[in-house]
C-alpha cells in the first residue's frame, strides 16, 4: 500500500535547505563581459532574503561553459525571488553573453564536512528527511492574460490545434497538456516524462504551437515578438507558473477521475502562505481513501495560485475538501489569504456556503485536456 509520504513527490514546504544548479554555455569571446555582470549582479543577490552562498565556476576544459551553484535557507525564498520582476532586471545584462542555460534545483539530503573543513563551513541545518518516490513526470504551467473580449476566440485557438509530436528523445515524452480559462486569465498546464527542459524546447520548435502562439499575438495583453529572442524570453519567464507540490495519484484507472483546476488570487504577498495551506489541505483529505481528491498539484507565481486536481465525482459532492477548507477554522484561514473581491466571493454565512460560493468563482473553465497516445 502507498504511504502518503510517499505520494508526495514533490514539495518546496518541507524547510529543506536548497541547492540551485546553473549550467551556462556562453557565446564566444563573452567571457570578460559574462564575469563583470555576474560582479554586478552576486552583490544583489547576496542581499535577498533566505540567500545563504553563491559559487562561481569555470570549466577546466571548455572555458565557455560556465557553472552557478547557489544555496538557500528552503525553497520558498527562492521561488519569490526567481519569479520577481526584481530577478528580471538583475539578470538581463547576462542574456547577451550566454548563448543556452539549464538550471537544476535540489533539496538537500545530507552534507558532509571534510576533516579539514572549517568550523563556520559546517552548517546544522534542515534537511530533506527522506528522498522522494517519484514517477518521472516533471509538471509546469503557464499563465498570461488576453484582452477582453477576446475569451471566445482564444478558447477556439487553443481548442483547435494539431498535437506536436509526443517523443522529444529517449527518455522524454509529453504525456499531456490541460488548457483552462478563467475570465481572461489562460492557465496551461503540462505533463513531461523525463527532461522539462528539452520537452519545452522541443515544444517550441513544433510549426503547430508555433502557429497557435502567433494566433494568439493579437489577443495578449502582454505584448512579444516570438522572432526576437528577448521579447520571448520576457514573455515566457513572466508566464512561467511553477509547481511547488504535488500529490500522486492513487493509481486509480484514467475513467476514473476527471481533472479540475482553481485559480486562487491571493492578497498582497500571500502567495506562498496560500500554497502552503492548499498543500497541507489535501495532504489531509489524501489520508481518506474514498475521499473526493485523487490526486493534486498547486503551481505558484507571486499572488497567483492554481490548484489541479484529478477528482472522484463532482466537486459539490463534498464542497469543503473541494474548495480546501475542511477543518476547524480552515474556511477562515483561507478567506484571510485570498483576494476575495477578485474573486466576486462575498461574506458568507458557514463555512460550506463559502466553499460553495468559492467553487463557483474559482472554478476554470477546461478548453482541452489532451493525453499522449
Amino acid at each position: 500500500m502507498t504511504t502518503l509520504s510517499e505520494r508526495i513527490s514533490q514539495s518546496a514546504f518541507d524547510g529543506s535547505r536548497l541547492r540551485v544548479v546553473l549550467l551556462l554555455d556562453l557565446h564566444d569571446g563573452a567571457q570578460q563581459e559574462f564575469l563583470t555582470a555576474y560582479e554586478h549582479m552576486r552583490h544583489q543577490v547576496a542581499s535577498v532574503p533566505g540567500h545563504i552562498s553563491d559559487q562561481l565556476c569555470q570549466s577546466i576544459e571548455n572555458p565557455s561553459q560556465w557553472l552557478i551553484t547557489s544555496e538557500w535557507e528552503s525553497a520558498p525564498p527562492f521561488l519569490a525571488w526567481v519569479n520577481s520582476e526584481a530577478h528580471l532586471d538583475t539578470v538581463k545584462p547576462l542574456h547577451d553573453c550566454v548563448r543556452d542555460t539549464r538550471s537544476f534545483r535540489y533539496s538537500i539530503l545530507r552534507e558532509t564536512g571534510g576533516v579539514n573543513a572549517p568550523a563556520e563551513r559546517t552548517r546544522a541545518g534542515a534537511f530533506q528527511a527522506a528522498p522522494r518516490v517519484g514517477d518521472g513526470v516533471v509538471r509546469h504551467a503557464l499563465t498570461f492574460t488576453v484582452r477582453p473580449g477576446s475569451e471566445e476566440k482564444v478558447a477556439a485557438i487553443l481548442a483547435d490545434y494539431a498535437s506536436p509530436e509526443a517523443r522529444v528523445d529517449d527518455t522524454t515524452r509529453l504525456r499531456r497538456t490541460s488548457l483552462f480559462l478563467h475570465g481572461n486569465r489562460v492557465v496551461r498546464t503540462v505533463e513531461v516524462q523525463g527532461d522539462l527542459m528539452a520537452a519545452l524546447r522541443h515544444v517550441a520548435r513544433q510549426p503547430e504551437v508555433r502557429a497557435v502562439e502567433e494566433a494568439l499575438n493579437p489577443f495578449l495583453e502582454q505584448d512579444r515578438d516570438l522572432d526576437d529572442p528577448q521579447s520571448a524570453r520576457t514573455f515566457f519567464t513572466r508566464a512561467a507558473l511553477p509547481s511547488v507540490h504535488h500529490l500522486a495519484t492513487r493509481g486509480a484507472p484514467h475513467g476514473d477521475v476527471e481533472r479540475r483546476a482553481l485559480l486562487y488570487p491571493a492578497r498582497p504577498g500571500c502567495g506562498m502562505a496560500l500554497a502552503r495551506l492548499l498543500a497541507q489541505q489535501d495532504e489531509a483529505a489524501a489520508e481518506d481513501p474514498a475521499g473526493l481528491v485523487d490526486s493534486s498539484t498547486v503551481f505558484q507565481r507571486d499572488d497567483i495560485v492554481v490548484r489541479l486536481v484529478d477528482v472522484r465525482g463532482p466537486l459539490d459532492s463534498d464542497p469543503l475538501l473541494a474548495a480546501a477548507a475542511r477543518g476547524p477554522r480552515k474556511a477562515a484561514v483561507l478567506a484571510r489569504l485570498l483576494d476575495l473581491d477578485a474573486l466576486g466571493v462575498g461574506d458568507c454565512g458557514d463555512d460550506t456556503d463559502f466553499a460553495l460560493s468559492l467553487l463557483h468563482r474559482a472554478e476554470m473553465r477546461l478548453v482541452t485536456d489532451r493525453r499522449a497516445a
